[in-house]
């Protein structure tokens, strides 16, 4: 009999002991990722008690495809327009607790002698709080709907991108053995411009590409489907020097704005869990006591470093980000831990070869530690605001809240701040669409079209062509968009002084759209500079004028738009989409949080008249989302039905008092419930039978041995149905169905 391959015995080593492991870690109540890590170092050549991993090279490879699918799942849960609503406040506190946890994670590292790669790679570790773990932190202390976890989660979101940057940026200064700053901005413009591109080109042809097949798309298809984008564009972005989960990232972030985003992230999510779990026992693995014990100081300190500078530093950002300093202390507090982000970092700096062999351990140790104290971090947080009030001066408190109820907002922009804004934007955005079509036409048609047709002039001509052709909806977009915008009406009519500074914006963006073609001129032909100026003028001016190029334009930007905008609009119609006033502040503690009804819940069949919600817990239920339905304003006479979706505004108090009401008025479970399942039986009318000469209401076999006729057998290919009036007869083959206690009870009777 021939032997299974190493992988396949790993694999089935790994995943039965971090089955055993995480059922344990789950009935404590602890995270999972916690459980896999120990299952992990269970399985490691460094536990010499246990069986351990033979081919640590294979379950690494599963281990780099599993972060693929956490980032490309992440990328599904996650929309670039969800930051652009956040407004300012969540990003100055996200950069700011990066900045600050960076830079304390270097100085530890310096402190202890570490080398310069291993303090710049600590610094972005201990930058990372884990969203998974302050997740399942909220919802065991029942934290969920209280104000300042939506926020907490919102910054968690902006830190998961960032994070991605961060990953980008770190290869780039691995990469180099001094890199300076020159060298971090061309970084920088290079995530930017690629993540731009595929962005809008991603989400202008991948909608449209499913549209057009989703008549012959199933469940399997589309998981096929997904996960070949993910890993395409993971190719694509290891091609042109990105790591594959940035690339796999980008894909998911680009799903995540299609109809079908839902349903993709559902069937996802078990091959997710699976090659997540992998990587996190793989993270496990590296875990060597010998190096724990060696370095318990530095695990010490770096464990302090986060507790405190979270605590502290965090805090502070969250203020400076709007919030009051009970929020901010509570926010900060929170995030007083690493986690998945962290490892995946590590990681990264293992495989490039650029940091020591410690770190990783080290970095598990103190995410183990800091995981465990963050239920109880989250709860002190509450009496260290209290101890603090105790002791700072009352006018000092009404200052800080003060100024955190005053932060500006960013959504008030002047009219010149408005229109530059949108200008610089779209400037940018069909800049770098103009440059990826010449790039291509030039590095890969023009030497394919030569290759088949010799190098002549006609077939410069062609390219040339063809460039013009393709970028000319970009370069008219580029100098026409926004000149006849409401802000740009406004502020010419305004003052004679706005005219100039306007006109202004128009020669310069017609400067950048002919740069553009004399580069293009430049390439494909030998005339002087001077004549190539005037031809790129003549051309775009001829772009400007005509009427075909200007559709175009207008359906390439339409596009582009409606399939930003398809999952919003499918939201709508399905009734799924909040109303506007939702999620708007009302004041500083009341606010809008989502309750699931149990299926078992005690509350199902009830109006809410009956329950009356507002007498018992002052909160108010302004919708409820029943399917793909929303309710908006119900009156007291809606019913709750099983795994309704309430939408209650209320303070935190409020909305804590209504969490437990809710959780813990459930019907109990059946203990007999196996027992009580029903059974279909055949039963033959005897001559002795007492139900000879009955009808079925005179029989009792509904009312006193809770069983129910459900036909009659007469030699028919289907049962008939048993008339109530018909009076039983000898011989009578009925089916009865009822509990097999009660069944017994009947046919003995």
């Amino acid at each position: 009999m021939s032997e299974l391959p190493p992988l396949i015995e790993d694999l089935a080593l790994i995943l039965i002991v971090a089955g055993i492991v995480t059922l344990l870690f789950k009935r404590l109540k602890q995270p999972l990722v916690l459980g896999y890590i120990v299952a992990g170092f269970l399985v490691s050549p460094h536990m010499p008690y246990t069986t351990s991993v033979v081919d640590m090279e294979n379950v690494h490879l599963w281990a780099d495809i599993g972060v693929m699918f956490l980032l490309f799942s992440l990328g599904l849960d996650f929309s670039f327009k969800k930051i652009l609503k956040m407004g300012a406040s969540p990003i100055i506190s996200t950069i700011t607790i990066i900045f600050c946890m960076s830079m304390l994670g270097v100085c530890v590292g310096h402190a202890f002698g570490w080398s310069r790669m291993d303090c710049i790679f600590l610094g972005g570790m201990l930058a990372m709080s884990s969203t998974t773990i302050i997740y399942k932190a909220f919802d065991d202390l029942g934290l969920q709907q209280q104000q300042f976890a939506g926020i907490v989660m919102s910054v968690l979101i902006l830190e998961d991108i960032l994070a991605i940057v961060m990953m980008v940026m770190l290869s780039a200064i691995a990469s180099g053995n001094n890199p300076d700053g020159g060298q971090m901005l061309g970084s920088i413009v290079k995530i930017g411009f690629f993540l731009i591109l595929w962005l809008v080109v991603g989400i202008s042809a991948i909608p449209l590409f499913l549209r057009s097949v989703r008549k012959l798309i199933n469940a399997e298809v589309l998981l096929v489907v997904s996960l070949g984008l993910c890993c395409a564009m993971a190719v694509l972005s290891t091609k042109v020097g990105f790591s594959s989960a940035f690339g796999a990232f980008i894909m998911g972030s680009i799903l995540a704005e299609t109809v079908e985003a839902e349903r993709i992230e559902k069937l996802v999510e078990p091959v997710k869990n699976l090659f997540g779990a992998i990587f996190f026992v793989s993270v496990g693995m590296l875990v060597d006591p010998e190096i724990l014990v060696n370095y318990a100081l530095p695990i010490f300190a770096l464990v302090m470093t986060i507790l405190i500078g979270q605590s502290t530093l965090g805090s502070l950002s969250f203020m400076l980000g709007g919030e009051s300093l009970k929020s901010a202390m509570r926010c900060g507090f929170s995030m007083a831990q690493i986690g998945e982000f962290s490892f995946i970092i590590a990681s990264l700096g293992l495989s490039l070869g650029v940091i020591s062999d410690f770190l990783y351990p080290v970095v598990v140790a103190v995410s183990v530690i800091t995981t465990f104290l963050t239920p109880y971090m989250i709860r002190f947080a509450t009496p260290a605001y209290n101890a603090l009030e105790h002791r700072l001066p009352s006018r000092l408190i009404r200052l800080l809240n003060q100024f955190s109820t005053s932060h500006p907002d960013s959504n008030e922009h002047s009219k010149w701040k408005s229109l530059l804004t949108q200008m610089t934007v779209n400037t940018v955005v069909y800049s770098i669409l103009s440059s990826a079509t010449i790039t291509l036409m030039l590095v890969f048609f023009h030497p394919f079209i030569t290759g088949m047709l010799g190098d002549h002039w006609y077939t410069r001509v062609i390219t040339g062509l063809l460039t013009i052709s393709l970028t000319a909806p970009f370069l008219r977009a580029m100098v026409m968009k926004k000149n006849h915008s409401e802000e740009w009406k406004a502020l010419w009519a305004e003052s004679n002084r706005n005219r100039l500074p306007l006109m202004f914006t128009v020669i310069l963006r017609f400067g950048i759209a002919m740069s553009f073609l004399f580069v293009v001129c430049k390439q494909l032909t030998q005339f002087g500079s001077a004549l190539l100026i005037v031809v790129a003028m003549v051309i775009v001016v001829l772009i400007m004028l005509s009427r075909n190029i200007k559709r175009r334009s207008i359906m390439l930007e339409r596009l582009f738009i409606n399939n930003l905008r398809s999952r919003d609009i499918e939201a709508q119609v399905h009734g799924k989409k909040r109303p506007l006033y939702e999620g708007k502040l009302l004041d500083r503690d009341i606010h809008i949080a989502d309750f699931d009804v149990p299926a078992n819940s005690m509350w199902m069949g009830q109006t809410l008249k009956q329950l009356n919600l507002g007498r018992k817990y002052g909160v108010h239920v302004s919708s409820i989302l029943r399917g793909n339905n929303r309710l908006n304003i119900p009156d007291g006479d809606y019913i709750i039905f099983p795994c309704d979706r309430l939408q209650v505004i209320g303070s935190d108090e409020q909305l804590g008092q209504l969490r437990t009401a809710l959780t813990k008025e459930v019907l109990g479970e059946d203990p007999e419930l196996e027992k009580r399942e029903m059974k279909l039986r055949q039963m033959i009318i005897g001559p002795e039978s007492p139900f000879v000469g009955k009808t079925l209401e005179e029989s009792g076999i509904r009312s006193q041995y809770s069983c129910m006729v459900v036909g009659l057998e007469e030699g028919k290919e289907n049962l008939s149905p048993f008339h109530p009036a018909r009076q039983f007869q000898e011989g009578d083959i009925i089916w009865i169905v009822g509990e097999q206690e009660a069944l017994d009870t009947l046919l003995n009777s």
